[in-house]
Parts: structure tokens; sequence; C-alpha cells
């Protein structure tokens, strides 16, 4: 194609959807496209410092790094300029014109269900933070020239679903985006205007952001001078006392695109073997791209205020993927590559230190402000859980901040794993929990009732991941971790030897009801069950009960649950008239309809579905009939 030629293409189609979802004024905080701006070009700034560190004719003589805002009120026009590394002609058409990025549909989604008080902190976060200079503008032109070439390209805009793309001349590296601005709009031409939202969102960018800004002379004359607009202070480079709770506020808010303050406030500097500095956030509560699986791992990477990775997975575990912040590291060398910067081993110091930082404070902030702390770990503890299964080295860190509910506290009200040990009474030697889809559930649950008539406290868990990660966490300060549905509190003597007496009487009975139930692996006699006539209990190694049917609605799954223990209180009048009626007469058909309905109250009792609720109820219906 002759290089004079102007090329019009196409939006892909997702982007045509959010363009015209932007465009049609659903934000209502539309200034948020400067700070995306602004951050763009920042970022490309900060690539061209990268690349010169192993090629310095990158950049030449260039190294006045800054930001210029440009508002041209005669044509109406606000023009955001960096000479930053630039974009050739093909990644100018791949990076405006299309979105190549999962959860985009997910994005679109929302876009359109959230309300408009809550858009905001949605752009930037799926790579669409260029496009909100739709909402302010009616066109949009792109002039860049890449690091290394001589030629520019310029693309234009209206937004409505095509683009071109041409020839362009540009004195060096670097890309201007021009906004023609919409009539309604004209208020970002001025100077107070632009003033604010660069403080409120981009003061801390680290390039001077410039504005010629109209000065007084000697003789009321008025001049044009460059003003750099941004404080760009690093606040992980001064000490602790000299932030303010305002500056955290807003570098916060920079740095995670949340529109509160955070919850706590981590800053420190590592001295020793390895020296680096550290300012991280907890946020108040779970963000946008958590909710929705589209969360990047770990804090901004520095080295000497050079950005050397915008998300470094490195420095935080998965499961802590809620803190956002930067760590600036001067001992980590410039001259490698990203890649091999990734494996580098002061990385996994780095994150030793930081882990062990965030859960020192974490536990100080439920110390100091045990609500807080409470609000934070109903938004943010199911992702905290997940470390119990990940960092097997952290697990008992990780589970000394866990809050729970349990059989001996009131609703609403929780205990930690340390305030249950010391809590424990004297015959009690291991720590007890059980799973379930809600509190009601799991307290009416048959296999706690021997845990009542001793007086032990059992953990009741809630959380979805709650029987995926437990198993893994097998002690705590040296006390097992037991599921209590598969192990019940050893009888008092004289009530043991009760039910050693009873099962010789049911010695004939149980293999009968066994025949009766092939769903269930045994049936026997219960030591656990002090009012209920029978429970069912997990096999040795088997799944609980609650996990196995979040497992199956995972899987869109319809197979049975798998075979469980059917146990039977030996005392229990129900119980005791089956064992009258299977000695007069074996063959009753009576002791089917018993058994099954022992089985269905059982799967009721533990919250699990009857398999066939229409037999369960002509059962019950004939023994009515029957005692009439």
């Amino acid at each position: 194609m002759p290089e004079s030629t102007v090329e019009k293409r196409e939006f892909k189609s997702e982007l045509k959807q959010i363009l015209n979802i932007i465009t049609h004024s659903l934000y209502s905080h539309k200034e948020i496209f400067l700070r995306e701006l602004l951050s763009n070009a920042s970022d490309a700034i900060d690539k061209i410092r990268f690349n010169s560190l192993q090629n310095e004719a990158l950049v030449g003589a260039d190294r006045d790094w800054k930001i210029q805002i440009t508002p041209d009120a005669a044509v109406g026009t606000l023009t955001v300029s960096d000479n930053g590394v630039g974009m050739t002609r093909e990644a100018i058409i791949e990076h405006l014109g299309t979105i190549a990025r999962s959860g985009t549909r997910e994005f679109l989604e929302n876009l359109q269900q959230t309300e408009a008080a809550t858009r905001p902190e949605l752009i930037g976060q799926f790579g669409v933070g260029f496009y909100s200079s739709f909402m302010v503008a009616d066109q949009v032109s792109v002039v860049s020239r890449a690091a290394g070439e001589t030629q520019a390209v310029r693309w234009t805009s209206d937004g409505l679903g095509e683009f071109t793309v041409e020839p362009a001349e540009r004195a060096g590296r670097g890309t201007d985006v021009t906004l023609h601005l919409k009539e309604e709009e004209k208020e970002f031409l001025q100077e107070w205007r632009l003033r604010s939202v660069v403080k409120q969102f981009s003061d801390f960018i680290e390039h001077p952001i410039v504005m010629e800004v109209e000065k007084k002379g000697e003789k009321d004359g008025k001049t044009l001078a460059e003003e750099v607009l941004n404080s760009r202070k690093a606040l992980w480079l001064r000490s602790k006392g000299d932030v303010t709770p305002e500056e955290h506020n807003a570098f916060y808010r920079q740095v995670s695109g949340d529109f509160e303050d955070p919850a706590k406030v981590i800053h420190y500097a590592a001295e020793g073997t390895l020296e680096f500095k550290a300012l991280l956030y907890l946020p108040k509560h779970k963000s946008f791209d958590l909710q929705f699986g589209e969360a990047k791992v770990g804090p901004r990477l520095y080295i000497n205020r050079v950005q050397i990775m915008d998300h470094c997975e490195q420095v935080l575990p998965p499961y802590l993927r809620f803190v956002k912040g930067v760590v600036d590291c001067p001992d980590l060398p410039l001259n490698v590559s990203r890649e091999l910067l990734q494996h580098n081993p002061l990385l996994e110091k780095i994150q030793k230190s930081v882990v062990k930082n965030i859960f020192q404070a974490m536990e100080e902030f439920r110390t100091a402000d045990y609500d807080g702390y409470l609000a934070l770990f109903g938004e943010l503890g199911g992702i905290l859980k997940e470390g119990l299964g990940r960092d097997w080295g952290n697990r008992e860190a990780i589970a000394n901040l866990l809050l729970f509910e349990s059989l001996n506290t009131e609703r609403g009200k929780f205990i930690t794993l340390a305030q249950y040990l010391e809590a424990m009474r004297g015959d009690q030697a291991d720590i007890y929990f059980m799973t379930g889809e809600d509190r009601g559930t799991l307290e009416h649950s048959p296999a706690l009732e021997a845990f009542r008539r001793r007086g032990w406290d059992v953990l009741l868990l809630t959380d979805p991941i709650d029987g995926f990660v437990f198993p893994s966490l097998n002690d705590f300060k040296g006390k097992p971790l037991k599921p209590a549905d598969r192990n019940a509190p050893s009888l008092p003597a004289e009530d043991q030897k009760k039910v050693e007496a009873a099962a010789e009487s049911f010695k004939a009975l149980l293999p009968a009801l066994k025949d009766r139930l092939p769903q269930v692996k045994e049936v026997r006699l219960s030591s656990r069950l002090t009012d209920s006539a029978a429970c069912l209990v997990p096999d040795e190694g088997g799944l609980d009960p609650h996990t196995e049917r979040l497992l199956q609605k995972l899987r869109k799954s319809e197979e049975g649950e798998s075979p469980r223990i059917l146990e039977l209180n030996p005392e229990h009048p129900a119980v005791q008239g089956l064992l009258k009626i299977h000695s007069a007469d074996p063959s009753d058909p009576r002791i089917e309809d018993h058994a099954r309905l022992l089985y269905a109250q059982a799967l009721l009792a533990e919250g699990s579905k009857l398999p066939d609720p229409s037999d369960v109820i002509r059962r019950i219906n004939q023994l009515l009939v029957k005692d009439a």
C-alpha cells in the first residue's frame, strides 16, 4: 500500500459496543478520561526509559521527560503529549482498534448493570482507559512516532465504529492525543479545571505534567510560562511520619483505581542485606476486578523510581491480590530483561518480608479497630483463606488472621483460633469444625449433639471455600483440627456400656437395614446422638456433604452423593420401635418404610435434598393410615 494512502478500518465488534456505551455518557465522573490519558503517557515514558537501559540510542539527547497538556480554546481541542516510547503503525492499529483481553463480555455486561456512581472505577481495569476520551470528545486524533522510527502515524476516529490510519509528521518520538471536545465539555479547556483533575488523580505521577499558563509581567502584562501541575512526590521514598493521611488516600486511589480511602496503610523500609521500601494498602471492600476474576496480582515494582513492572506477581502471592501499592528496590539489577527479573532470587526475599509485614499489619488492625477488621474480613476473608491450601509455610500465620462463628458464640459474633484454644475445656484435645451452607443448618445438625453434651465448641464454617482449604490446615499451635461429623467425642464410660449392650440386640437389624438401603455404605449404632434418631456420617477420607454438593454445582453434574454411613440412636423411641417390628417379623414391609424414612430425615438434617420426595411422602401417608 502506498505510504500516502489513508486506510479506513472498523473497530472490532466488542470494542464498538464499549465505545457506544462510553460515548453515551453512562459515567458520572467524566474527568476520569484525563487520568487515563496521563497514566498512558506516563507508562509510555517508563517503557522508553526501561528500554534505554539496554539500548541508549533509542533515547538519544531527548531525556527531558515530561507530559504536556495543551488546551486550545480557539479550536476547542485538548492535547496530551509525551516523549515516551511511541507506537508504530502496526502497534497503533493493535492497541487502538481492538481489545485482545479475556473478560470483555463481563465488562460490557457490568458497564450496563452497574450504577453510575460506581462505574468510574471500572475504567482502566480492562485496558479501555484510552476510549474514555469519547465521553467528552466527538473526535480523537492520535499522532505517534515510535522510538527508532523516522515516520509517524496518525489515527483518527469519531468513536462511532470506524477509524483511519495514515502517515504523519512528528518532530521526535512520542505521542500526541488530541481531543476535539464536545460543546458541553469545554470546561476541560479551563486552567482551573485541568489543575483540579491533575491534583485529584495524577498528582503522584513521577514525570512532570506541564502546561503553559499565563503569568503576570512586571508592568501588568501577561506572558505564557510552562508550569508543573503535579507534585511528583514518591511517597514510598519519604519517611513514614512525613506522609499525611490525605497524601496516602490520594496515592491509594491512584494505584488502585478505588474511590474510597484505604482501610490500612503499610509503609516500611527494609534494611540489612536487602534494602527496599514498600508502601502498601489494604482496601475496605472487594473491587470489581476481584469479584469477576480479572485482578492482577502484585504491587508496582520500581528500581530507584524507574517503574519496571506494573504488577509484580513475584512480590505477592495470589491470595493477597487485594493488597495494592508500590515496592522500590535499588538492589535489583537494572540491566536484565523483565522476564529474567521475574526469576530473580531477590524477589523471593522481598516477598517473604512483604507477606510477613502484611500479616503483622492485619493483626494490628484487628486489635486496634476490630469493627473495621471485621468489615474487611467479610469482604476479603474468602480470598485470604486460599492461602491455607497454597502457602504451606504461612498457613498457621494465615489461620491466625481468620474469624469464625462457632457453636458457643452468639449469631453474628466471631472468634479467632487463638480464642478457641483459650476457651477449650481440659478434657478436649482437638479443634473441631464443621462445614455447611449456613449457621442455622449446622446448629441443628445431629452430628453436634455429642459436642453439646460435653460442652465442646465447634467452628461453624459457612464460606464456600472452607470445605476445600480447611483440610490443608492439619493443626494450629500443635492442636489437630478435625471435622466434627467424623470425630464424635467419646462417651462417658457408663453411656459407652449402654451402647455396647445394645449392640447385641441390634445385631440382626443393622444388616437388614443395609439390605434395604443400598445407597449407604454401612448402618451402625451411634455414640454421637442424644436427641435425633439418625444421622449420616462421611466415610473416612470422604468429602463432607456440603463440599460435595458445591462440587456437583461447579461441575454441573447430576450424579448422586458418595455413599455414607447411617448411624442410629439405639435409645430413640423410633429406633426402638423399628427394633420391635423386626424382632416380631423380619419380613414386615414396615421395616423398609421406617428405614427409608430414617434415611430421609438424616438427609434433611444435614441440609441435603431428598432424591425422591414423593416416595417419602407416600411412605409417611401409609404409616399415618396404618396408625389411624
